[in-house]
């Protein structure tokens, strides 16, 4: 097992994010932690017997957690305020917009077990809409890496930008991605050239964007992916030359379909350049059941994205 509960050859990302946060504490002592009564599903565990004196767990208090966070960053630390997703972003949307993102604070947001990572806790522990809230907020940095070496270096990036970044950081088991290029915030990876289609995909999408470019070549279609891990700020110049140079484009994110990176691509394709799209996500609030069965439900399978991309390549040549 790679990590407690994963599959052979699947990681957890949190254990890439505890692994590299207790790391830059090490070097930093700027750096702290605040937790909303969640240090074991943060799993900061071992941060807390690192580091005693820089773990703030304020208990099921989400506001007052992103509150204390943009009070720790004026007086010059570097908090990392760890939550699970739905209710870091849920709960606390106005601390984020008026605390942190409206003042500029240095705070680092760390939405914990993001997407449908709760599955069978239902609607209320799913964290789908997320990406909608924070992306239009000026200042906020918004990052969704793929797998656990895009996750590390991800945190890395966060700790040395100066300014609030929210990171989402999954829980659901996924395989390291063989990177084309280093992180960079703002900055699309294309893990896959080609002319045929674009395929952008983020966070738990990426590795199944990656087995769909891979089954459409044996087609004979030619689809360009782009790992797309920082939703704010976009790149905008990728995207603008994935619809001038290959007229297509199919979107997927452990997201509602509205809003999140499909919507963000979809105003930059409509402003610079209009091409036929695919949004692949949820259809709104979603019902009980396994983090995996939920994403087959909505077609979040690399099957799902064969078959947009198909149908995108299909109209293109009629």
């Amino acid at each position: 097992m790679s990590a407690a509960g994963a599959p052979s050859g699947m990681f957890d990302c949190r254990d890439a994010y505890v692994r590299t946060v207790e790391a830059l504490a090490g070097a930093d002592e700027r750096i702290v932690a605040v937790v909303n009564d969640s240090v074991g599903s943060s799993k900061l565990g071992k941060f807390r017997d690192l580091f005693p004196e820089r773990l703030v767990n304020v208990g099921i208090a989400e506001q007052n957690m992103v509150g204390v966070g943009a009070g720790l960053a004026n007086g010059g630390k570097i908090p990392f305020v760890s939550a699970a997703a739905c209710f870091l972003t849920g709960r606390a949307l106005e601390q984020i917009k008026a605390d942190i993102a409206y003042s500029n604070a240095n705070v680092k947001l760390c939405g914990i077990s993001s997407g449908v990572a709760y599955g069978e806790l239902g609607a209320t522990h799913h964290s789908i809409e997320d990406l909608a809230w924070l992306r239009p907020m000026k200042n906020l940095v918004v990052l969704v890496p793929s797998d656990p070496a895009e996750t590390a270096a991800a945190i890395e990036a966060a700790a040395a930008y100066e300014g609030p970044v929210f990171i989402r950081i999954s829980r659901m088991p996924v395989p390291e991605i063989d990177h084309i290029q280093p992180f960079e915030i703002g900055r699309a990876e294309m893990l896959r050239s080609g002319g045929d289609v674009t395929i952008i995909a983020t966070g738990t999408l990426v590795h199944r964007a990656l087995d769909a470019a891979e089954a459409l070549g044996r087609e004979g279609i030619h689809a360009r992916l782009l790992n797309m891990a920082t939703i704010a700020p976009l790149d905008t110049d990728a995207i603008i030359r994935a619809a001038q140079e290959t007229g297509a484009i199919v979107t997927a994110e452990e997201h509602v379909r509205t809003g999140g990176l499909g919507g963000a691509v979809a105003e930059i394709v409509a402003m610079h350049h209009p091409v036929p799209m695919r949004i692949l996500g949820f259809d709104g609030f979603q019902p009980t059941g396994s983090a995996e069965w939920l994403m087959e439900r909505a077609g979040l399978t690399s099957e799902g994205i064969v078959r947009a991309a198909q149908d995108l390549v299909a109209q293109r040549r009629a």
